[in-house]
């Protein structure tokens, strides 16, 4: 394997402290800004009207408090401690303002954008298993990359992965299995769009996607307030070619989310036959 394509595989779980840690920086960077552009503006928003610069002050306070205690809130969850749920979507429309300023932000320190995506995408499923979400398997959707699939395989599996004849060449036909023994709704998305409009058609009650770092995260912020949660897949061969995925690790999410079937006494169990 050349060096290249060892910078696609994944070394180690994501820290989520890197995410917390870089919205926080990013936050107080914003707050400085804004504190300066109304500190510029004074003498000019005073001219026009004497309480206007309270009330662009007020204003730009609320926003900083609001943001900090959004973070604060995040970093109660990632700590087991208690915390405010219903201030999730808040959070996620603060990371879409802040991170990329974050993902700027962090390249000056060195840090890279898939170690920030990841990160967040380690925070966003702490929260989803947090909350204790459990659905029945008939209301889960798993949704998949095409690119999971053999570039070769001549199967195509876009609309329907019963096409997918389990040969075991790659991860779909596990999947398939998995899919067969739990229940869940299986489908393999060729892009963002695609994906929206099986969300669209099963109408499920809660999501887990297997992905890159990058459409995890946009996808996870794009189905909210439906719960989803994320796998990582693995990239050996590089983006989007020949991936994988820890099957085991998606069967361990799965078992978190499904409500299990209650097991029914066989009525003829201790039924004898005599002679």
């Amino acid at each position: 394997m050349t060096k290249a394509k060892n910078d696609y595989v994944m070394t180690g779980r994501p820290k989520k402290r890197l995410f917390i840690g870089m919205l926080s920086l990013t936050a107080v960077l914003m707050a400085a800004i804004l504190y300066a552009i109304w500190y510029i503006g004074v003498p000019g928003l005073r001219s026009i009207q004497p309480m206007l610069p309270w009330i662009i002050g007020a204003v730009f306070t609320v926003l900083v408090l609001g943001a900090f205690f959004s973070i604060f809130n995040m970093v109660l969850a990632v700590a087991g401690l208690p915390y405010l749920p219903f201030l999730q979507r808040q959070t996620y429309e603060l990371i879409n303002l802040l991170f990329p300023l974050a993902v700027r932000l962090g390249a000056v320190f060195g840090i890279r954008r898939r170690k920030l995506e990841g990160s967040f995408i380690a925070v966003s499923n702490l929260l989803f298993n947090r909350m204790g979400i459990r659905v029945p398997a008939d209301r889960l959707l798993v949704v998949t990359p095409h690119c999971l699939q053999l570039a070769s395989c001549p199967h195509k599996i876009t609309r329907d992965p019963e096409n997918c004849k389990r040969c075991g060449a790659c991860d779909i036909g596990a999947l398939v299995t998995l899919s067969h023994e739990m229940g869940f709704h299986f489908f393999v998305a060729t892009g963002g769009t695609l994906a929206r409009q099986i969300v669209y058609k099963t109408k499920p009650k809660a999501v887990l996607a297997i992905a890159c770092e990058r459409d995890l995260m946009s996808g996870i912020q794009d189905v909210y307030p439906l719960p989803a949660v994320g796998v990582l897949n693995i990239r050996p061969n590089g983006p989007c070619y020949n991936t994988h995925v820890d099957i085991e690790e998606v069967r361990a999410q799965l078992e978190k989310i499904i409500i299990p079937k209650p097991r029914t006494r066989n009525k003829h169990r201790y039924k004898y036959k005599y002679r």
